[in-house]
């Protein structure tokens, strides 16, 4: 019994992590939802200004009207609290941290979410209004575009999250290169092969065209080397902790 005490404390702090977090996210969207109307019509705005004159978004579903907002809101709840998400991991994992660790830790994750929200506004400011532009600009003539909204944010939140993991690139380089799994020497080494894995993610996760295929691998590039510069600039967790003991 003495040894599961241990494990089931474990659990339990991560079981009151976990209601903390869906608490925040719960408290967040009781705060937001009487303006998903305005949520929506906001992040719906990069189409609706590319849309031919006369032309409205519409829903199809019966239950699209209501539920696409609220879907919207509860998604952008979870989106402003994953600063206090990631903190509630944070508890739950430093204990059994070093201390050089914790010292790489806590700046990680304010980079790691300050990364995401740059993706997340890089693809609403600069490639939404550059794909959905492309899109209207070729409809067949005779052809309505009308898109529904449910669709629409379907599409969104796929790419919102595309582009808010892709930019955590620089973060997974310094955690793989400081855990000793790689240096930043051997991933030099495979650049060409980090591009073309670049543009395979790039066509997986964005849509069939090679403008946001593009638009989601450059930038994936761009934060590989920025990756690489910063793990640099760190010491491999061996030498740390060999040094740790020297002391």
């Amino acid at each position: 019994m003495s040894q599961q005490q241990p494990l089931i404390t474990h659990l339990m702090e991560l079981r009151n992590g976990l209601l903390r977090a869906v608490l925040s996210i719960f408290l967040i969207f009781i705060c937001l939802v009487y303006f998903s109307n305005d949520i929506y019509h906001f992040v719906s705005q990069p189409l609706i200004q590319q849309l031919p004159e006369g032309s409205t978004m519409i829903a199809t579903g019966v239950t699209s009207s209501f539920f696409a907002p609220f879907k919207l809101t509860l998604m952008l709840s979870f989106f402003i609290a994953i600063p206090f998400v990631l903190h509630q991991i944070w508890s739950f994992i430093a204990p059994a941290l070093y201390k050089h660790e914790k010292r790489l830790v806590a700046p990680l994750l304010f980079s790691s979410t300050l990364l995401f929200y740059a993706g997340i506004a890089f693809a609403y400011f600069v490639v939404f209004p550059v794909i959905f532009g492309f899109f209207t600009s070729v409809a067949p003539e005779g052809v309505t575009i009308a898109t529904d909204i449910q669709s629409y944010l379907d599409f969104i939140l796929k790419l919102f999250f595309a582009f808010g993991l892709a930019f955590e690139i620089p973060i997974a380089i310094v955690l793989l290169c400081w855990s000793g799994a790689t240096t930043p020497k051997d991933l030099r080494k495979k650049r060409p092969y980090v591009v073309v894995g670049a543009f395979v993610i790039g066509m997986l996760l964005t849509p069939p065209d090679i403008i946001s295929q593009s638009m989601l691998a450059v930038p994936m590039l761009l934060l590989f080397e920025c990756g690489l510069i910063v793990a640099s600039l760190y010491q491999p967790k061996r030498e740390e902790e060999a040094n740790e003991s020297d002391e």
